[in-house]
């Protein structure tokens, strides 16, 4: 846009499907659509959607909203942990403060009423930053690399499964039935008759994504019956993060339209491949505009390359951020295409930490550990710190493997109290999230593990109950 440009071709805040600059343009772009309601949300611990519905004109006209302290303490099943030497919950469980981001304004397509939705941030009472907040987690670790003169750029893939409803939770999931009137029963790896399966699905995910202006790269059919996998445009973390929790919501109302459950489980089938969100990482000088991991003549830069080696040495570390959930360390096989290591390599899918072949300035670090089930905000900001304290420790990583490192040794946690033993004694984590996240994030975690010894599978039911 220039002086010259002809008012008419100025786009008006009121014209933006996502986002707005203030409030008082959130305000014309609201009216402009005549909004009753606002979805005022905020990402929890898991990834999900808490918040207040509320009319549009209290929003504008009541106080700052407000909710307690306590739900970013709470397990995915919704118990509490207990206190202990490093957590401890709001004794009173005040109120904490939230503060709309406007440049995540956009609509909640699926409502039958206008309804937007506003992602919030969380803040204390003092108006600190609340630091056990995902959104404000990601935002501490590009803190660091701003510091720098940095700003990392990230492209993740999303997969995830079809399946047929099921609201019987001691029954296994089941492919769902495509246009054909039958389910998938072998592997459709980048099929497209696979994909046509569900046509008017994807129809809707595309309709309902364009509707909240968010982009899609492409979509593929993924290695699993009924499993797709969603590439997302390069760009800004935050935004990115935003993204993926928004784009989670619309999947999942959209597979519902056509009764079927879209599921983000790591491991949802024990006869299927797992879900994974590959993150591609790459590193921008703000000043010269130039990615930091190719050199003058394009070659790689002892930047990048110890950018890896922060990965390979402390991937290990945050694995319980990458994989938070009892059912996410399943997908970890190596009779799967899940990585079981933190090795590195060009273009080769059978390790952690995957180059892809690309021009100098596109150079990048594929991160394949974190799965589907993993909250975007954190393991993000975790894959992020992991090649931070890399390039800042000046590390180096062991050479390339260029052959099948499906067999090689297992590098990665194989449950969760491993990983979480792995975080919570690791100084460096520490000093990048904070104390306070830190005993947080692993009390929640130890407390889902704990409820989930509390229920007898059907594995031990099979081969205990009257064989020993």
């Amino acid at each position: 846009m220039t002086a010259d440009t002809p008012a008419s071709e100025i786009q008006s805040p009121s014209d933006s499907l996502r986002g707005v600059p203030d409030v008082d343009a959130a305000r014309e772009w609201l009216n402009a659509r005549n909004i009753q309601d606002i979805e005022c949300i905020v990402p929890d611990i898991a990834g999900v959607a808490r918040g207040k519905m509320m009319p549009t004109g209290k929003f504008f006209s009541g106080p700052v909203m407000t909710m307690p302290a306590s739900i970013f303490a709470q397990t995915i099943s919704g118990d509490y942990p207990e206190d202990d030497d490093r957590f401890q919950h709001n004794a009173t469980d005040g109120d904490l403060y939230f503060r709309p981001d406007y440049s995540t304004l956009t609509t909640v397509p699926w409502e039958t009423d206008p309804t937007a939705q506003l992602i919030h941030d969380a803040y204390t009472r003092e108006g600190d930053p609340l630091e056990t907040a995902p959104r404000n987690v990601l935002k501490r670790i590009l803190k660091l690399y701003e510091d720098k003169g940095w700003e990392p750029v990230i492209a993740p893939e999303i997969e995830f499964y079809l399946v047929r409803p099921n609201t019987d939770p001691d029954y296994p999931l089941e492919p769902p039935r495509g246009r054909s009137g039958r389910p998938e029963v072998g592997r459709q790896s980048y099929s497209i008759s696979a994909l046509n399966e569900f046509d008017d699905l994807i129809d809707d995910i595309y309709d309902l994504s364009e509707q909240q202006g968010l982009e899609i790269d492409t979509m593929i059919h993924e290695e699993g019956a009924a499993q797709m996998e969603i590439n997302l445009r390069h760009g800004n973390p935050l935004a990115l993060a935003d993204q993926v929790f928004l784009f989670k919501r619309t999947i999942r109302e959209a597979a519902l339209r056509h009764e079927m459950y879209a599921t983000f489980m790591s491991k949802p089938m024990s006869n299927q491949p797992g879900s994974a969100m590959h993150i591609h990482q790459s590193v921008i000088d703000k000043e010269t505009g130039l990615n930091i991991f190719a050199g003058e003549n394009g070659e790689e830069t002892p930047l990048f390359l110890s950018f890896i080696a922060g990965h390979q040495k402390y991937l290990p570390k945050v694995s319980c951020i990458m994989a938070p959930f009892v059912n996410s360390y399943r997908r970890f096989s190596k009779t799967s295409t899940a990585p079981v290591n933190v090795y590195w390599g060009y273009d080769n899918r059978t390790v952690g930490l995957r180059v892809p072949y690309s021009n100098a300035q596109a150079r990048r670090l594929e991160n394949r550990i974190p799965g589907s089930d993993a909250n975007p905000y954190l393991a993000i900001a975790a894959s992020l710190a992991c090649g931070y304290l890399g390039i800042v420790n000046g590390l180096k990583p062991d050479a390339p493997k260029a052959d099948d490192c499906t067999d090689r040794a297992r590098s990665l946690p194989r449950g969760l109290p491993e990983a979480l033993g792995k975080f919570e004694k690791a100084e460096e984590m520490i000093e990048v999230f904070g104390e306070k996240f830190v005993a947080t994030y692993r009390a929640i975690k130890y407390e889902e593990f704990e409820t989930f010894m509390s229920v007898i599978s059907p594995w031990e039911r099979e081969y205990l109950l009257l064989n020993v």
